[in-house]
């Protein structure tokens, strides 16, 4: 199965490039390409991709806003947006997540993680990258939780255990499935199981769990 993105960002070097890039992955399509965010918007709007690929700094609209839009709780059919930006700043990884955003990546990640990243987010799952990840969970340790980390709503299995502390790692899902021995789809299933337990909407609520819980 094809996933079918839109690209969005001003710069149009930058914008053939992550095209191209993405067109060379297998299983990835990019249909639309757009300089702004509200042209994004309504190209998202109209072509319902599996993902949009936005970066942050546009005109008309910017990429948060673009992603509020058409991922924010307000919105009854979400699409999956991920965020990409040049400028590694903590309030923008927190500003997209709160958007909607599926996933954060930075413009030197590469094609693999780009690739990771899009379809992780079709399939539902997050990817934040690993540096960002690895940081905000650096400064959350030395604040601390603001309240009582909440109990689990049903205990973590022992492989659940293991994929929580290698998330906690800013890991991705290859990462963890080589260094488990498992699948991909395993990863996934055990994520999403995560998730639900943890009442966590994303990979970093699932590492600042782990935090709260001394589990690292």
């Amino acid at each position: 199965m094809t996933v079918k993105v839109i690209v969005a960002d001003d710069q149009e070097i930058v914008r053939t490039g992550l095209t191209m890039i993405l067109n060379a992955q297998p299983g990835i399509e990019v249909i639309a390409e757009a300089a702004d965010g509200r042209r994004a918007v309504e190209l998202a709007r109209r072509l319902r991709p599996d993902v949009c690929l936005f970066d942050i700094r546009m005109p008309g609209l910017d990429g948060i806003q673009a992603t509020r839009a058409l991922a924010g709780p307000a919105v009854p059919d979400p699409l999956a947006v991920v965020v990409i930006t040049t400028f590694d700043l903590d309030d923008y990884v927190y500003a997209a997540l709160r958007a909607g955003a599926k996933g954060f990546l930075l413009k030197n990640a590469g094609a693999q993680l780009l690739s990771q990243a899009v379809h992780a987010a079709a399939s539902g799952d997050a990817l934040i990258a690993p540096s960002v990840t690895a940081r905000l969970l650096t400064a959350f340790a030395r604040t601390g939780p603001a309240v009582p980390p909440a109990n689990p709503i049903e205990a973590l299995t022992d492989r659940e255990e293991q994929i929580l502390a290698t998330v906690a790692r800013g890991r991705t899902n290859s990462e963890i499935a080589d260094e488990l021995h498992i699948s991909l789809s395993t990863v996934k299933t055990h994520i999403a199981s995560l998730m639900a337990k943890l009442g966590a909407r994303n990979r970093v609520e699932i590492a600042m769990w782990a935090y709260e819980t001394k589990r690292l």
